[in-house]
């Protein structure tokens, strides 16, 4: 059965026809032990990348291919890595379906294109800045909330080598919920020790993430 239907698949391949204009690599890493969403996280992403063929697709298990996750800085599945002119330093940890399967398509045609709509003032302010920013975003797939902050955070990571943005979602990873307190979505944390919950427009989201950088 598929997991994207054929409505759904259609105006996904409306929209990339008109929107990509190079090709996105797409880097799964799964594991054949102890991953719940690992199969259907593949699934997904063969039944997408199938739609147009600018979308490419490699899958690696993380034990069999550990150099790869250590460059790529992946220590838990499934995760997925995407790449365009370069590798972006976004991620995402666990499936991006229900609402993050919006943040999903956004992120494929910002790789695509290699640019996003953040603001001047915020793109001018990431490329001023000198400091390692590192964004967790924990959310649950019906959080109708959390995909902007997904966006926003991965669009900071397109703009700027120097963020790593990560969309984690919180029931599969409970180990790191806990770690971090998080009770509710949007939850997100700035270099392992501020935090802030909710979403937030994008002048009020990058302003939080700064003042995280004090914490």
């Amino acid at each position: 059965m598929a997991i994207i239907d054929n409505e759904t698949a259609s105006k996904v391949k409306a929209e990339f026809s008109k929107k990509l204009s190079g090709e996105v690599n797409l880097m799964l890493f799964i594991s054949q032990h102890a991953c719940q969403t690992c199969a259907q996280t593949k699934g997904l992403l063969e039944e997408l990348a199938a739609i147009d063929a600018r979308l490419k697709l490699t899958v690696y298990d993380i034990s069999a291919n550990s150099k790869e996750a250590r460059f790529l800085g992946i220590n838990e599945v499934p995760a997925l890595v995407i790449g365009g002119k370069r590798i972006y330093n976004l991620y995402y940890y666990g499936i991006p379906s229900g609402y993050e399967f919006s943040s999903l398509l956004g992120d494929i045609i910002d790789a695509s294109n290699g640019s996003t709509a953040l603001s001047a003032a915020t793109k001018e302010m990431l490329k001023r800045n000198k400091e390692r920013i590192d964004i967790k975003v924990f959310v649950t797939p019906m959080c109708p909330y959390c995909p902007s902050a997904v966006r926003l955070a991965h669009q900071m990571a397109i703009e700027s080598p120097n963020v790593t943005a990560t969309m984690v979602e919180s029931s599969e990873f409970p180990e790191l919920s806990n770690k971090y307190s998080v009770s509710s979505v949007p939850h997100i944390v700035v270099n392992g020790k501020a935090s802030f919950v909710g979403a937030a427009p994008e002048a009020e989201f990058v302003k939080k993430v700064m003042a995280g950088l004090m914490a």
